[in-house]
């Protein structure tokens, strides 16, 4: 694309020649003549000297610092994204429909639908128009795919299910299987039939191999603009709420309840039946056992230390009850003390 196009495209002021072409995105280190970068923090602006991209895109204070072209923007971060996105190359997720794909009698399909090798739509399945989906996906009975939504190969949608428009579902991602519902009765296991579903929202993001559990009664919601990275567990129940990003490997127990725009960093694990309020964001690692109510920044994971640091560590925790009942018995000697102390003061007087 020719630099003015994408100026005009993004909204951006342009410093500079806007007929050079631009063929791709790349690092402010590494950028080559016909390439364009960005910087977002002006703390590095000093790369900006001898970096060879084409096109910068920065900040009003920082147009001065660029020796090529530049477009100049309030969030130089979110202009990348977008021109990423103008000059992206990833292929389409599927191309036609293949002769091996197999839709039911039942199942209805909507306008430029491309289906991969192996793709199985079951009885009154729904896709919407302009849906890709790669091959070996199953999409099960009356299961609902919004329109522009792209989905990679060998996800499985269960029945019921109902996915919004222009999502994006990575491979290997399970949505609708059962919820982690049984009973015990004298120590046999009594599975619990999970007749609730999953709703997915408009513009969802989902990782690959990631797992998201159908409800045991009412349903799993996952809201609009929500982000999830690879391998999540998101069981029954769960409800994620509006623009919240989860990064990966993070598990959530069964009716947990997470509020809009929150943050939650990998491999953290939530405790079930709890409830996260809006605008949270949390460590990776964190374990969160109980509800939370005011917005801010949580942690609990412990740093990485030496190995033999960490053996002193863990030796000592195994005393903290120990310590804590003597430190306890030291209060409350020292309070006698300071009360004897003042008995005998109050006497000399």
């Amino acid at each position: 694309m020719k630099l003015l196009e994408i100026a005009q495209k993004l909204g951006a002021k342009l410093i500079g020649d806007g007929q050079i072409d631009i063929v791709k995105v790349a690092n402010l280190k590494t950028a080559s003549q016909n390439e364009i970068s960005f910087l977002s923090d002006s703390r590095y602006k000093e790369v900006l000297e001898s970096s060879k991209a084409g096109a910068v895109i920065v900040k009003e204070e920082d147009a001065p610092h660029v020796k090529s072209q530049a477009l100049v923007l309030k969030d130089p971060y979110v202009g990348f994204a977008k021109v990423a996105q103008l000059l992206d190359t990833t292929p389409p997720v599927a191309v036609g429909v293949s002769q091996s794909a197999k839709v039911a009698s039942t199942a209805t399909l909507g306008e430029n639908v491309a289906l991969g090798e192996n793709v199985v739509i079951m009885d009154g399945a729904v896709i919407g128009s302009n849906v890709q989906i790669a091959a070996n996906c199953v999409i099960g009975p009356k299961a609902k795919i919004g329109s522009y939504t792209k989905i990679y190969p060998n996800v499985s949608i269960y029945h019921g299910v109902e996915i919004g428009e222009h999502c994006l579902i990575q491979s290997g991602t399970v949505i609708g299987g059962d919820g982690f519902g049984y009973a015990n009765e004298n120590g046999k296991w009594l599975k619990i039939p999970q007749t609730g579903t999953v709703k997915v929202g408009n513009f969802v993001e989902i990782g690959a191999c990631t797992c998201i559990d159908r409800g045991a009664l009412d349903d799993t919601i996952i809201e609009d603009n929500v982000i999830i990275d690879n391998l999540c567990q998101v069981a029954h129940n769960v409800h994620i709420g509006y623009g919240t990003a989860i990064a990966g490997g993070t598990v959530f127990a069964g009716s947990v309840t997470i509020g809009k725009f929150c943050i939650i960093g990998g491999t953290s694990v939530f405790n079930g039946h709890i409830k996260i309020c809006d605008m949270v964001t949390i460590s990776g690692m964190c374990m969160v056992m109980r509800s939370i109510d005011k917005p801010g920044v949580y942690s609990s994971g412990i740093p990485a230390q030496t190995n033999k640091e960490w053996r002193i560590t863990a030796s000592r925790v195994l005393h903290i009850n120990d310590m804590y009942h003597k430190v306890n018995a030291m209060e409350k000697e020292l309070k006698e003390l300071k009360t004897l102390v003042a008995k005998f003061q109050e006497e000399d007087k």
